[in-house]
């Protein structure tokens, strides 16, 4: 189904009789607000979840205004397949050749009237006015005609229409979860044997996230993230849930000691440094290290074992966020991690977080799933296999290596592994499910092995995949 239905009320956004097109109130300049990210995602590839926030501190929106605008921004984005569906029953033109800007006002008051408890006349009445603002009177009265038949049914009734039972099931489950159809066969392959699973792990893309952070060892602590109003996380013993608010505004979150990271992430740092090792056991490596998530955990173990961390990037502004997260013992250098600088074998320890089409962060990234087509898996797979290659010939011999994407994607997980095992005789495949478990009982589902993937409707997390490696003696 499309995004959660929005829980809280709504204020009528209309604006005053004979008033000036923008009226500077809150639930004008929400919706506004949600539409300007919604075209910059599409004109300037821009990422929502980076952009929205900056808009919301400019403009002021803060508490329920600010929900709003978020649900607003988030729901069109994730619900487009769905909406678009609909909206092509109920308009005289064909959606190809509706002006782009229009289009997104008739997508997100479809938003408003099928996934939302905002009133549907309030819905129609105030995307009509953005159209009004954003195309002209004309356009206007063609959105309220349109936007008025979206009306005459409620969600399930649209689905029925346009996503019966008796649909091909890769083109229902397409439209009923507004997923790109190839988007839908590779993570029903992914899942394998528990492909029934498909229609809950669709659904889980379009839940709301929650938030998670993380205490970074020896910097904070969970219990000062649950003084300042977090709750207990289930798996990773970093991890804690923040239920509102900004988590910039907990005091270690501002200082850097702690961050906003996914639970599957924290974890599958945790597992690298976990996996039992024989010698020494003081260089560690990130040849991916941009932002600086999975760095700043790994540098903080690191750290608490009289260990240090080297996290390269190949990209200066990239490598420039690495460095607020990483302590003060890490090293942060701006380094091709196909390419190392460093000798063959310097490391005990070596994470790899290859690029990929991030599949497994839909939840966070709606737009994602839009933004990029099949041909990107096959673009990104020389680099995956590159690096994957870099980081083996990196490690020692004893040594081992995590090798990590945020997708579940056949072609960008098992494949690239065994692409790269069968050129070499020295790499031998680690069990990684039972090194998590060792680390975290009671975790689960994580598959069969050698390799561990997480997924959002069984974890409540990005879908993970983690291989882990060990260089043979």
């Amino acid at each position: 189904m499309p995004p959660t239905r929005h829980r809280r009320g709504s204020r009528d956004g209309n604006r005053r009789p004979g008033g000036p097109r923008h009226t500077g109130r809150p639930q004008d300049l929400v919706r506004r607000t949600a539409f300007d990210v919604i075209r910059a995602v599409a004109t300037r590839d821009a990422y929502a979840n980076l952009l929205l926030p900056a808009r919301l501190r400019d403009r002021g929106l803060t508490g329920r205004d600010a929900a709003l605008a978020t649900e607003l921004t988030y729901g069109t984005l994730r619900g487009r397949g769905t909406y678009d569906a609909v909206l092509a029953l109920c308009s005289d033109r064909e959606l190809r050749r509706v002006d782009a800007p229009l289009l997104d006002v008739l997508r997100l008051g479809a938003h408003q009237i099928l996934a939302t408890r905002i009133p549907p006349h309030a819905a129609v009445g105030t995307a009509v006015e953005l159209a009004r603002t954003v195309s002209g009177p004309g356009q206007a009265k063609f959105a309220n005609a349109v936007l008025r038949k979206v009306a005459g049914r409620d969600l399930d009734a649209w689905l029925a229409i346009i996503a019966p039972p008796d649909a091909d099931p890769t083109t229902r489950l397409s439209i009923a979860h507004s997923h790109p159809k190839w988007i839908v066969s590779a993570l029903r392959d992914a899942l394998g044997p528990d492909r029934d699973e498909i229609d809950a792990l669709l659904a889980a893309d379009n839940a709301r996230p929650r938030v998670t952070l993380v205490a970074r060892p020896g910097r904070a602590t969970v219990d000062e993230l649950y003084e300042a109003g977090a709750e207990p996380s289930p798996y990773s013993p970093y991890a804690a849930l923040l239920p509102e608010g900004d988590p910039a505004g907990i005091a270690a979150i501002r200082e850097g000691r702690a961050a906003v990271q996914d639970e599957a992430s924290q974890l599958v740092a945790l597992a690298l440094a976990e996996t039992p090792l024989d010698g020494p056991d003081a260089r560690w490596a990130d040849l991916c290290a941009g932002p600086g998530g999975k760095a700043g955990l790994l540098s903080a173990l690191a750290t608490g074992r009289g260990a240090r961390l080297l996290a390269a990037d190949v990209q200066p502004h990239r490598a420039g966020l690495v460095a607020r997260a990483v302590d003060d013992r890490a090293g942060v250098v701006v380094a091709d991690g196909t390419a190392p600088a460093w000798r063959p074998g310097a490391f005990d320890r070596v994470m790899v977080d290859a690029p990929c089409t991030g599949l497994g962060a839909l939840r966070r990234r709606p737009e994602a799933r839009w933004r990029r087509g099949p041909e990107a898996v096959a673009e990104l797979g020389p680099l995956q296999r590159g690096l994957l290659a870099a980081a083996l010939d990196s490690v020692r011999p004893g040594g081992v290596v995590a090798y990590v994407t945020c997708s579940p994607h056949l072609a960008e997980t098992r494949v690239v592994v065994d692409d790269v095992l069968r050129a070499r005789q020295d790499v031998e495949s680690l069990d990684s499910p039972a090194v998590l478990t060792s680390a975290v009982p009671g975790l689960t589902g994580l598959g069969d092995g050698p390799h561990a993937q997480f997924w959002p409707h069984r974890h409540g997390t990005d879908a993970m995949f983690l291989a882990l490696l060990r260089r043979k003696d």
